[in-house]
This record gives C-alpha cells, sequence and structure tokens, in this order.
C-alpha cells in the first residue's frame, strides 16, 4: 500500500493535535477526558496550552488522546446513522 493512500485512510490525517484535543474536549469536557485519560494535565488546572505540551513531550499519553479522539468519531457516526437529519 503507498503511503499516500495509508494517509487518505488516516482519520487522524491533516489534524492538529490541538484540534483533536480541542474536539475532545468540546466532547467529553475536562472532568470526562480525566477520567477516560488519567493524566494530570487534564484533572489539575487544566487548559489546552498545558496539555498540548505535556502531550508533545508524552507519547504513550497522545497516543491515547489519539484513540480516544477515534473511538468519538466512531460513536458520533454510529449516532448520526440512524439520524436522517445527520449529514
Amino acid at each position: 500500500m503507498s503511503n499516500d493512500l495509508k494517509q487518505r485512510n488516516n482519520p487522524l490525517h491533516g489534524l492538529t493535535l490541538e484540534a483533536i484535543l480541542t474536539a475532545l474536549v468540546a466532547h467529553f469536557g475536562w472532568a470526562g477526558l480525566a477520567e477516560r485519560i488519567p493524566v494530570r494535565c487534564f484533572s489539575s488546572d487544566p487548559s489546552i496550552t498545558s496539555s498540548l505540551k505535556f502531550l508533545r513531550k508524552t507519547p504513550w499519553a497522545r497516543e491515547k488522546v489519539e484513540g480516544l479522539y477515534g473511538f468519538m468519531q466512531r460513536e458520533i457516526h454510529r449516532a448520526n446513522k440512524g439520524d436522517p437529519s445527520a449529514g
């Protein structure tokens, strides 16, 4: 499989970490995010800036955030499938 095709099939392709984090916070809130990924930057005085700083330095936490984003997108897609007014 060519690299171009892999990227087209990657649901995170073209998204910044900031966009992913912002979408997760909008969907789950900081408390919900901290519940799903228990790291201090989500639970203690959370902000996008401090969380991005942590996530950029911590590959395992970034992977969890990206995985949760994929899960959230699948859930939204499933929920919208039964809704004729969505999309």
